[in-house]
């Protein structure tokens, strides 16, 4: 065996490896970025207020709180109608003269502030 074929290598393979272990090892840094991300969101977001109404004639009357903190009726201006929230199971708001047969909506409010449409009465 000749002495300068003693330190010859064969090199031709070496770079195609070096660049799959690196796209791995890159693929396998951001999926783990994006799942810690992911994962950490679920946390930070609220549910929206659930909550139970009946609507008889002009009469709202709350039959379950659900997740709402309370709930308070809005004309189709905007403006609360009634002199009081509902909070507890059976208060009732008569809205016969607050409305005047206008139409109105009835909102749930969670504990952090969050309001959600429970319904629309025409």
């Amino acid at each position: 065996m000749k002495p300068s074929n003693l330190f010859n290598k064969d090199d031709r393979g070496v770079s195609p490896v070096i660049g799959v272990i690196l796209m791995v090892a890159i693929t396998v840094i951001l999926a783990a970025v994006i799942g810690t991300f992911v994962l950490g969101l679920g946390d930070q977001i609220g549910g929206s207020a659930t909550a139970g109404v009946s609507v008889d004639g002009d009469n709202v009357t709350l039959a379950n709180g659900g997740t709402a903190d309370y709930v308070y009726v809005v004309d189709s201006g905007g403006a609360t109608v009634g002199s009081s929230n509902l909070t507890s199971v059976g208060d009732t708001i008569d809205l016969t003269t607050a409305t005047n047969g206008a139409p109105y909506q009835i909102i749930a409010v969670s504990e952090s502030g969050e309001e959600t449409l429970l319904r629309t009465v025409e």
